[in-house]
Parts: C-alpha cells; sequence; structure tokens
C-alpha cells in the first residue's frame, strides 16, 4: 500500500475490530482514537486522548491531532502529523531523539496524574454518560 496524504474521521461509539486504511476512528465516548498506520505498514496506531497525551480538533468537517504520531516501536518508524485530515509526513527521529522524547512524554504523564491526585480528581476521568441519562438527571425523572 501507498503512504497516505489524506485520512477520514469516522466517530465511534466502539472500535471495531477491523479497521480500514485510510481511516481514523475516534471514540469520544472513551476518549480514544485508532487507525492503520499511514505508511502502509498496516500495523493498529492507538492514540489516547488526554491533556497529556494526544488532542484532536474538529472544526465540524475535519480532524487535527497533537502531537504527531512518531511509530517508533514499528519497523516502518513512520512520523507523521494529522493536520485539517492531511498527513504531513516528517523526519524519522534518531534513538537518541526517540530516547528523549519518551522521557519527556513520561514526565508529562507522571506530572499530569500527580495534579489530578494533588487536587483529589480521579486519575482517570470516568466516560460521560450517555446524554438521555444527563437529561434525566437535570430535570427529574418522567412523572407517573
Amino acid at each position: 500500500m501507498a503512504r497516505l496524504s489524506l485520512i477520514e474521521p469516522e466517530f465511534v461509539e466502539l472500535i471495531p475490530p477491523e479497521l480500514s486504511f485510510g481511516r481514523l476512528y475516534v471514540s469520544m465516548k472513551y476518549a480514544t482514537t485508532q487507525h492503520l498506520c499511514a505508511c502502509g505498514c498496516g500495523k493498529k496506531v492507538v492514540l489516547p486522548l488526554s491533556p497529556a497525551e494526544w488532542s484532536l480538533r474538529y472544526d465540524g468537517e475535519t480532524v487535527s491531532m497533537s502531537p504527531s504520531v512518531g511509530n517508533w516501536e514499528y519497523t516502518c518508524r513512520s512520523h507523521y502529523w494529522i493536520e485539517r485530515n492531511r498527513i504531513h509526513w516528517a523526519k524519522a527521529w534518531s534513538p537518541e531523539q526517540i530516547e528523549v522524547g519518551r522521557a519527556r512524554d513520561l514526565a508529562d504523564l507522571e506530572t499530569y496524574f500527580e495534579v489530578r491526585r494533588e487536587a483529589g480528581a480521579p486519575v482517570v476521568p470516568e466516560p460521560a454518560s450517555p446524554w438521555w441519562r444527563r437529561l434525566i438527571r437535570r430535570f427529574g425523572r418522567h412523572p407517573r
């Protein structure tokens, strides 16, 4: 398969067991995304959504992910950005750059979880309730 230049978002509740090449599956309920590596190697790429990991921006038509996707553990070692559904290929990192990046990512995660613990917040946020359950809680139960 050829390298992608575009990826199409698909908002789902559950990520399907079989992924289609060229699709970015987004589960807001479970705060995660998955897609097949944009290089065409066929490896599944999971990008968790959180303040300490990846963020997703949706403008009503296109999605952007930040930071970049670096598939350092795969043979392809692909590195790219997803910006407004476009794949922007980036330079591969050296082993030293990968180690520095991993150490920074780990430190960011540790800081994020420590701040949450100090604030008394759950370390892993609970998934949002379905819209109808939130509505019932807000306005009370239907009268009998």
